[in-house]
């Protein structure tokens, strides 16, 4: 069994030039795996021995990372007058690191750490400079072996212990590949020990840093430490996302921790809202369990759980389990007013504040301007102050090639038509294209052409820019004005991403129009009457949407939990 080992970062002195990279950093290590001697460098440092530990001195500062570490290289004046930046860059690529790079790139997209440990080996013997980079790949190749008892699990120690040598200042990523070999050696503790380690070097942990120990101590069984590293995530302001609720939500169930299990709930409300089916399972076994029949209030303060409720903002009180008994769980459909198929209950709808609205579109507004040029963002809200508000908006190039092989104006006019028919003021809507779509191709058809002119004439069609991505202009329209938005793209990618806020697919469900086309005739499918999130009602029964179907050809599927009598009556 791989004994754990310590990481210990001694105070740092000051150095006297600036031109070197910091922080320096130092180990000392207790109950290391052990390693090949011929495998590692010749340690560079000057070792004190004690009983316990073998701690390095501090080096002179005057010492150098490799071209391909963390920081930049260093190169003297005289050297850096004489050879241009493509130069440098050209006989990076080109020296006996740069090559060893791209070798180890390749190895990491094939997966092949045979090849990588052998480069590495070929490496040391040829006496190679290696810098944060190559060790990366490395430590993150080992890290992908699951076999307990392999040889590779341990070469990974052995590489980091030859980083420490070489002075090469770890990242995230570093640390994160030793949890990972840490957790696949089934020691989730010391996995642990080294985001905190990681948090000692004043690197901020990402989820996936947390994930190692986390899943090592929820397939032990090991309810107090997962809690432990769940606290840790959340003062890192790290947020767990499915897999990790999930997790420790599958764990609080074995454990019998009803009041986690609820709270983790609650939790996969806020910030899932719709889950897999591995995760309905985790919850369907919950309802299963002995345990969640005893737990819940018989008798409870109908007015504290409906005040809960408006707090909240509707669709859930936060008072705890209520009811007693055994839970019916079944696997169910919503019908279009949200009323459940197999218990009658009706889901609502959750309120959104308008300050969040407002908060949103700000804050989609910076990071418009940041990704798009500003100039041609701003003179866009300029025209959109002066022509809106509108009551849809479209997003003219998905709709008009929604089950086509190329842009149909037909088809988009269509849609147009449908909307301004809706239309409370028979208004049409804002059509947004990009610039290429209102000049070139299609747009040149004479009945294309005065339909576009219409459009532009009315005040109902902004061409984006050249370079532009348009999917910021329609979604900066739609929620500056408070409308309703045309579109089947999901928003799903990173641009979305990009905002990176709970209130989006809040937002979205409330806002978005997707389109189905049946003999050549769109369908608008409104947004539904009900929020499809996990829902708690007044009368303690559950209702957890899947990802499972859609609405729109399939119908989503729902696990519907309730007791078989209302006790609070």
């Amino acid at each position: 069994m791989l004994s754990r080992r310590s990481l210990v970062m001694l105070p740092s002195l000051s150095l006297t030039t600036t031109t070197r990279p910091s922080p320096l950093f130092f180990f000392s290590f207790t109950k290391f795996p052990s390693t090949n001697s011929h495998t590692l460098r010749q340690p560079l440092l000057h070792p004190t021995t004690t009983t316990t530990t073998t701690q390095f001195t501090r080096p002179s500062p005057l010492f150098f990372f490799s071209t391909l570490s963390a920081t930049s290289p260093i190169h003297d004046s005289s050297s850096s007058t004489t050879l241009s930046r493509k130069a440098s860059r050209k006989a990076r690529r080109e020296s006996p690191e740069g090559l060893l790079k791209l070798k180890l790139d390749m190895c990491s997209k094939h997966g092949d750490v045979v090849e990588a440990l052998r480069l590495y080996d070929e490496a040391l013997r040829d006496g190679l400079n290696l810098g944060l980079l190559h060790y990366n790949v490395l430590l993150y190749l080992c890290s992908l072996d699951r076999n307990r008892g392999s040889h590779v699990l341990n070469r990974g120690f052995e590489i980091f212990q030859a980083m420490v040598v070489d002075k090469v200042v770890p990242n995230e990523a570093t640390f994160t590949s030793l949890a990972r070999i840490a957790a696949a050696k089934e020691d989730p503790e010391m996995a642990f020990d080294l985001i905190k380690k990681m948090k000692g070097f004043g690197i901020v942990p990402k989820l996936r840093s947390y994930g190692p120990a986390l899943f090592g101590f929820c397939e032990k069984g090991m309810a107090g430490k997962v809690y432990e590293v769940d606290a840790d995530m959340v003062e890192a302001g790290v947020v767990a996302e499915e897999a990790e609720l999930s997790a420790i939500l599958k764990v609080s169930g074995v454990c019998n921790n009803a009041h986690k299990v609820y709270e983790t709930m609650h939790r996969l409300r806020a910030a899932v809202r719709q889950v897999s089916e591995t995760t309905a399972g985790v919850i369907e076994d919950w309802f299963k369990c002995e345990e969640a029949k005893k737990v819940g209030l018989e008798n409870w303060d109908v007015s504290k759980v409906r005040e809960g409720v408006v707090r909240g903002g509707g669709g859930w009180h936060g008072q705890g389990w209520l009811g007693s008994g055994e839970w019916r769980v079944v696997s169910t459909q919503m019908d279009g007013a949200g009323v459940c198929q197999s218990c009658g209950e009706k889901l609502v709808c959750i309120d959104i504040d308008p300050k969040e609205t407002e908060n949103f579109a700000s804050s989609l507004t910076n990071v418009a301007c940041q990704k798009e040029v500003k100039a041609d963002f701003v003179r866009f809200q300029e025209w959109l102050q002066r022509h809106g508000p509108f009551d849809a908006v479209v997003d003219g190039a998905n709709v008009g090639l929604i089950n086509q092989h190329s842009f149909k104006f037909s088809q988009l006019n269509m849609v147009v038509k449908q909307l301004r028919q809706m239309s409370p003021s028979k208004r049409l809507p804002l059509v947004i294209l990009h610039k290429n779509r209102v000049t070139g191709g299609p747009a040149q058809h004479p009945n294309n052409k005065k339909l576009l002119e219409h459009w532009k004439n009315s005040g109902a069609l902004y061409a984006t820019p050249p370079g532009s991505n348009d999917d910021w202009y329609w979604l900066y329209a739609a929620v500056s004005c408070k409308c309703l938005l045309v579109t089947n793209d999901e928003m799903r990618d990173h641009l979305f991403q990009l905002l990176g806020t709970s209130f989006f697919p809040r937002w979205k469900e409330k806002h978005q129009i997707r389109l189905s086309f049946a003999q050549r005739e769109p369908t608008l499918h409104m947004p539904p009457p009900y929020s499809i999130v996990i829902q708690e009602s007044e009368k303690g029964s559950w209702h957890v949407p899947t990802i499972t179907g859609d609405d729109l050809e399939t119908p989503r599927q729902w696990l519907c939990a309730t007791r078989p009598r209302d006790t609070s009556l």
